[in-house]
């Protein structure tokens, strides 16, 4: 099956921005190696090897696996690459249980199934259905991200704690530009909604903290967001932070 459209966007000299319809991931490379910051759907496997290969990179380049979280979206082929290849995987502390599968933090399929006379619900659930969604295997090899690990891999990132979406969810700076998983998005195929947001409450295992990490991201010195889901945003983080805090929360008076 061919690879499905991906939207390769360069944003600085190491850091690229790979976008489907459902989900990105992050491609940094730098002398240190390749680094992918998520990995899509478990059924997006030759998505994100032609993501490499489109940057003159191959599986055997990426030196590690960091993950935003550990929803299927976004380490789906990390669970293949770290089995077949023995690539380490890490992700914030909080998250490392969580990406074993030791507990899951993910919308019901129920919880879906009250949004499914919607349109966009329905093909969106369909789609996911396609990619892999509802496997359930976790990642045993997963680690957590050290402030030493962190600083020997490409682009040196830097963590930013974003609990709320999940209980460990971390974003991160990386050559100067925010990856934000799903603590901070700029659309998602479940709205029409284009801009800085966050997801439907429903997706969101603590939304309190998910305002509050909104708030820990509006202190950041950057002006260029990758987000987990939609187009690179371009402004500076504390406008698009409260852009995206939802109208009557603490956060936006």
């Amino acid at each position: 099956m061919a690879p499905a459209l991906i939207e390769l966007v360069q944003v600085t000299d190491t850091v690229h921005l790979a976008r489907t319809h459902l989900v990105n991931w992050a491609v940094v490379i730098d002398g240190a190696g390749v680094l992918l910051i998520d990995t899509g759907f478990p059924g997006q496997r030759a998505e994100v090897l032609a993501s490499l290969r489109r940057l003159g990179a191959d599986v055997g380049d990426v030196t590690a696996i960091l993950l935003t979280h550990a929803h299927v979206d976004h380490f789906g082929t990390a669970i293949w690459l770290a089995a077949e290849y023995g690539i380490p995987v890490y992700c914030h502390a909080d998250e490392v249980d969580h990406a074993k599968r030791r507990y899951l933090e993910q919308v019901s399929p129920t919880a879906v199934a009250k949004h499914l006379l919607q349109p966009r619900w329905l093909r969106w659930t369909a789609d996911i259905a396609r990619q892999g969604a509802f496997v359930r295997a976790g990642i045993p090899t997963t680690q957590p991200l050290t402030t030493e690990v962190a600083a020997s891999l490409p682009g040196a990132p830097i963590a930013i704690p974003t609990p709320g979406h999940t209980g460990g969810h971390c974003s991160y700076l990386v050559d100067g530009v925010l990856v934000s998983g799903d603590a901070l998005v700029t659309g998602h195929p479940t709205t029409g909604h284009r801009g800085p947001q966050l997801l439907h409450q429903v997706f969101n295992h603590d939304e309190q903290n998910c305002v509050r990490s909104l708030g820990a991201l509006a202190l950041l010195e950057t002006d260029v967001l990758l987000p987990g889901h939609g187009e690179v945003w371009r402004g500076p983080i504390s406008d698009l932070a409260r852009r995206a805090t939802p109208t009557g929360s603490a956060a936006s008076r």
